[in-house]
């Protein structure tokens, strides 16, 4: 497993240096490429006294096709540990709140529920190492520096972890298209951990019987079921709204 992956695009970038500059090894600039954001970040890796690189489109092509001028290597982030997460909770001062993504697969998808889970204000986003994905370089893109801000953690095991949340007083709530509970009607606004299943196969069996209740988005069109990206913002903000309304 290599120790370095890449981060390309603007916001990308500049999150990554905003909030994790000791990540970052090496900035490489499209030759001929200016304006306001290249120039914050050159100024940036000047008082960091990070290398900074220019080089011709065709380096930066070789990483991505959609970097924007600008590519910047980092030290791999696998996602934090379990043993990390314990340590959250345990210095949270309010009611947690989190995102559990059970197998998702496709980087994009992550990467839209970690700009979801960033605007809801989730305080971590878990998912287990094997059979989802990571914190990739397109994640990253997708995220627009979501994958630095929220907290995202790699799980071993997601059935255990998941146990752990129940026992520090987690309620458990899976989303399932056949549940009979609305999602209106679910009470979201104490200590809660939503959970969304895989494009296409919803939740594994046992994540589903881990679950303290199943509830569902009502959908009144003929579309079925809707992207895992776009359900966790819906759900998500309701969970906000309950919140809110709470005082939480």
């Amino acid at each position: 497993m290599s120790n370095t992956d890449v981060v390309y695009g603007i916001h990308a970038v500049l999150a990554q240096l905003n909030q994790r500059p000791d990540d970052v090894i090496e900035i490489l600039l499209q030759q001929g490429r200016e304006g306001d954001q290249i120039n914050k970040i050159r100024a940036f890796a000047d008082k960091q006294h990070i290398t900074c690189s220019v080089v011709s489109r065709k380096v930066l092509d070789q990483y991505a096709k959609t970097h924007q001028g600008v590519v910047v290597k980092v030290r791999a982030s696998r996602g934090k540990t379990e043993e990390e997460l314990v340590h959250l909770l345990d210095n949270l001062d309010e009611p947690p709140f989190i995102l559990v993504l059970d197998s998702v697969t496709d980087p994009h998808n992550l990467g839209a529920c970690l700009r979801s889970a960033d605007a809801a204000g989730v305080h971590a986003v878990i998912a287990p190492k094997d059979k989802a994905v990571g914190l990739t370089p397109v994640v990253r893109k997708v995220a627009c520096g979501a994958a630095e801000s929220v907290a995202f953690f790699s799980v071993t095991n997601l059935a255990r972890t998941l146990r752990m949340l129940q026992d520090r007083g987690i309620w458990i709530t899976g989303m399932a298209g056949e549940a009979s509970q609305d999602l209106y009607t679910t009470d979201l606004a104490g200590p809660t951990a939503l959970v969304l299943g895989a494009e296409g196969k919803g939740l594994r069996r046992l994540t589903r019987e881990l679950c303290d209740q199943l509830t569902k988005i009502p959908m009144t069109g003929l579309v079925t079921s809707l992207n895992v990206s776009v359900a966790a913002g819906i759900c998500l903000f309701e969970a906000v709204r309950q919140r809110k309304l709470k005082g939480n």
